[in-house]
């Protein structure tokens, strides 16, 4: 009898695939890993990752072991930019759960099934971005957003951004059914129903998978996390800021893009052991110094 496959679940941004801001590179620059862009966005190249984490993602997208799904707060349109290496995912979750991407494209039903849910149990998108335009300041707030009318982000100002603003909002849209996450540059207000652990469940009841795998490193992924039989999160972002923990979780020492080797690595490992009927996939060992 052929065993469930494994479902890995994991964030992308600052997870498995970094912008530039986000690298930490602490090289000196010659020794500095060579890094393989992922996404380009009007006409510039927008993330990357390393090498060695390119051929990881390779053979952990390719192993019949497990089904990996890239689990993203990102839009369709963000996420359709992004080119991991490896063969296309057949499962993508967008919108942080909002929509389940099958092949490309969006289930229909998983969608009217969330947005049916939001609308009964949170206040309406409506009310929170006027009480953000009502209350943000110019003097910080650079952009604001909706992302496909499920959620509300910001992109702000840090260096001008007040403490308590984002806390004020947290304390205002909690009642509503919202929460607050703010991540670098970006203020996320989402609706407490919405999150990826709901649409990586659905997708384990598709797949017919048994164990979950997941990774992810901000506020928005902890019902992630929490969802996985063994977790993953980088020695960076908003949980390890905050010092959040958990025993199914490890925390990784490793921060920028570094980690999304350590994180790829882990997630390999933590595969079962191969089968008679699992065709064996190479797991590239530790990268090569870059030539000199």
């Amino acid at each position: 009898m052929k065993r469930a496959r494994t479902l890995v679940a994991s964030d992308l941004d600052r997870t498995l695939i970094y912008s530039a801001n986000a690298l930490e590179l602490t090289h000196a620059d010659r020794d500095a890993p060579r890094l393989l862009s992922v996404e380009t966005y009007r006409g510039r190249p927008q993330s990357f990752v390393t090498e060695a984490a390119a051929a990881l993602l390779a053979a952990l997208a390719a192993d019949p072991r497990a089904v990996f799904v890239p689990t993203t707060t990102r839009t369709r349109e963000q996420y359709l930019r992004v080119r991991l290496p490896g063969p296309p995912p057949r499962y993508a979750i967008c919108a942080n759960g909002g929509h389940l991407l099958v092949d490309g494209v969006s289930d229909p039903d998983w969608h009217r099934a969330v947005t049916r849910r939001l609308a009964a149990e949170c206040a309406p998108l409506e009310e929170v971005r006027a009480r953000v335009a009502a209350t943000a300041d110019p003097a910080w707030l650079l952009r604001d957003r909706d992302a496909e009318g499920l959620f509300h982000y910001l992109v702000v100002d840090r260096e001008r951004l007040p403490d308590a603003w984002p806390k004020a909002l947290a304390e205002w849209a909690a009642p509503r059914g919202w929460t607050v996450s703010l991540q670098g540059r970006k203020l996320y207000v989402v609706p407490e129903p919405l999150t990826k652990s709901a649409a990586v469940a659905e997708v384990a009841r598709r797949a017919g998978t048994g164990r979950v795998l997941t990774a992810g490193d901000s506020l928005l992924d902890r019902d992630l996390l929490l969802a996985g039989d063994a977790a993953w999160r980088p020695g960076h972002g908003e949980l390890a800021g905050s010092g959040w923990t958990h025993p199914g979780v490890t925390g990784l020492a490793e921060r920028g893009v570094s980690c999304g080797e350590a994180i790829l690595r882990a997630l390999l490992a933590a595969l079962p052991d191969r089968g008679p009927d699992d065709a064996a996939t190479p797991v590239p060992g530790p990268a090569a110094a870059s030539p000199r």
